[in-house]
């Protein structure tokens, strides 16, 4: 698995990055720690945190993840150097208090939370320091249209590139991303690097998934153009590109009960938990199987192989799912199951968006 230049930062990440979301809540600290290990020794050692982890997010949970990683790297001396480490700044609470007071994003709470994600990951620099979600109103997490009434944004992006900006300066972040933007935020933030020679985003963070192909609308050509990477979060559509809810659904008899889609009301209620995600998702996993494909299998590769792609983010509550997702490296899909994906997409569009 050949790393690969980030954007045009001078990071190379592999093209699979191991998510680590669910440490600290689905799975624990001994499990999390192994998790690691197999990455590592199966060649990836690109991870992505964010302070707000781990998911759901609640208070108790908060920053759990970054302890867990940070405490995996105190007790392995010299570990830390074998992994580019990316996480995120939280954008506006969103209904979180415990994150901060205030419903924006202040260029002190950008540093603020850099410094607390520091001391939890016991380390000098975080790699990759992204912006979780944009401190103004966009249709993210489920909402699909833009309402400039809603727009609250206090923070001018200019200003929260330059406290990025800052920390690069400060040697605590190496480089910097964004997360579930937009075509008009990504192109703003480059304009801004550009015009005030502050630091250039390396990539975006946002969902890409059979049932989610949002970035295909325009977002694909933003990134082609000004050379960002994608880093492709929920490839497996929160668990329904998998086929394990194809019998059972959801919350159906049989369903899976240690899954998060499952488990928790709070996801269920965002895109991924629509009647029309979990029937789109069948008829992929039929189509997968009818051409000798698992579906975990056709849902990875159709991001492993896709150009879009800088890096596919994976998680996973365990070593044997590490290794099911890792072995659908080198899949390949014909271009006769290529144009079907795409036939299907036409008659089914986004419903995870």
């Amino acid at each position: 698995m050949k790393p690969l230049q980030l954007g045009t930062s001078a990071l190379h990440v592999t093209p699979i990055c191991l998510g680590t979301m669910t440490f600290g809540e689905q799975v624990n600290e001994t499990d999390s720690h192994a998790i690691l290990s197999r990455s590592l020794e199966r060649g990836v050692n690109f991870l992505d945190a964010a302070e707000m982890y781990s998911v759901p997010a609640k208070a108790e949970t908060f920053g759990a993840t970054e302890t867990i990683i940070g405490n995996w790297f105190g007790r392995n001396p010299g570990m830390r150097n074998q992994w580019t480490v990316a996480t995120k700044v939280a954008g506006p609470s969103r209904g979180m208090p415990w994150i901060r007071e205030g419903a924006g994003m202040t260029v002190q709470d950008i540093h603020r939370s850099c410094n607390a994600s520091l001391k939890r990951l016991q380390t000098d620099v975080i790699d990759l320091y992204q912006i979780h979600w944009p401190e103004r109103h966009v249709p993210a997490f489920g909402a699909m249209y833009f309402d400039p009434w809603q727009d609250k944004s206090s923070t001018p992006l200019h200003d929260q590139l330059q406290a990025l900006g800052d920390l690069v300066k400060a040697g605590k972040v190496r480089t910097i991303g964004l997360s579930n933007e937009t075509p008009y935020g990504l192109h703003e933030f480059v304009r801004l690097a550009e015009q005030h020679n502050l630091p250039r985003v390396a990539s975006v963070q946002n969902p890409y998934c059979l049932i989610n192909r949002s970035v295909d609308n325009a977002l694909d050509e933003s990134l082609h153009r000004l050379n960002v990477g994608l880093l492709a979060y929920s490839p497996l559509g929160f668990g329904l590109l998998t086929g394990k809810y194809d019998a059972s659904g959801i919350e159906g008899p049989g369903a899976p009960a240690s899954a998060r889609i499952a488990k928790y009301e709070s996801v269920r209620k965002q895109r991924w938990g629509r009647p029309a995600s979990l029937a789109t998702a069948r008829r992929y996993n039929a189509l997968a199987r009818e051409h000798g494909l698992t579906p975990t299998q056709m849902a990875l590769a159709f991001c492993y192989n896709n150009w879009r792609v800088a890096s596919t983010i994976i998680g996973v509550t365990s070593v044997a799912q590490l290794d099911e997702c890792l072995d659908a490296w080198g899949t390949t899909l014909s271009k006769e199951l290529l144009a079907s994906i795409d036939a299907l997409r036409l008659d089914v569009r986004d419903p995870a968006m």
